[in-house]
């Protein structure tokens, strides 16, 4: 591994953990580093505008290069790509948004988002990064995988928020078991959300798509397992897009 390149993604990765903007002094004590390497290296990232610096404050905040490179990726994501019209049809469906996402280390990041189909005022998550172990999406996904990727799990988000080892290893069994999760006011005090794995051509779980919105109405008696039906389908159908089963395997016995 590079250090200078180690190094220049961990002060990305520090910028954007949710504090808006960092002076130099916090970064390296945050990192460990000394002072004047994280100068020099935010000066790269500066010129190749990763980074950006408040004239008036003198300290950084991610620049307008990392939103580029992110629509790019978004714009070469397969699953992504595959998943827009199958997104589009669920919201419609279940009168509520859509959300599309994909793992990166121990959070999921949601990739499309399909308002919920009413007048009211919404705001794009598209980018918004969520830890796995506080919504369905999460579950979904990392229930499918190896425990040794399933990461750390973070501190709670509401009271809800499942942490201790016990609690989370119950949970992932229960999805494991039902193929789909369902999380209620677990990252937000009022809503629930509910998921289904995506699989890939090799028939391991890519992502997940899930419904998202207030827990009262995802929840309730009589809609709830409307949801849970709506959402295995639709990923279902995003899998075999993306060539799940293929290969000869019963992909979709998980589902």
């Amino acid at each position: 591994m590079i250090q200078s390149v180690q190094r220049a993604a961990q002060i990305l990765d520090v910028l954007g953990s949710g504090t808006p903007r960092l002076g130099v002094t916090e970064i390296a004590d945050r990192l460990g580093l000394a002072k004047p390497t994280v100068h020099g290296l935010l000066r790269t990232l500066e010129a190749y505008a990763l980074v950006a610096q408040d004239q008036a404050t003198g300290k950084y905040s991610l620049g307008p290069g990392v939103l580029q490179l992110g629509n790019a990726y978004l714009d070469g994501s397969d699953l992504r790509a595959r998943s827009l019209r199958w997104a589009e049809g669920l919201a419609q469906q279940a009168k509520e948004a859509v959300w599309i996402a994909t793992l990166s280390g121990g959070r999921v990041i949601v990739l499309h988002h399909v308002f919920r189909p009413d007048n009211t005022v919404q705001l794009l998550e598209v980018g918004a990064a969520i830890p796995w172990h506080a919504c369905a999406l999460g579950h979904a996904i990392v229930a499918f995988l190896p425990a040794g990727q399933r990461g750390a799990a973070l501190s709670p988000l509401t009271g809800r928020t499942k942490i201790t080892r016990a609690a989370l290893t119950r949970a992932l069994a229960q999805v494991r078991g039902a193929g789909y999760a369902v999380e209620n006011e677990e990252a937000t005090v009022g809503d629930a959300g509910i998921a289904a794995p995506i699989l890939g051509r090799d028939d391991l779980v890519a992502g997940a798509v899930g419904v998202v919105g207030s827990a009262e109405r995802l929840l309730a008696p009589g809609t709830r397992n409307d949801l849970v039906r709506a959402v295995v389908v639709a990923a279902r159908a995003i899998s075999r897009d993306l060539g799940a089963g293929r290969g000869g395997v019963a992909a979709f016995s998980l589902l």
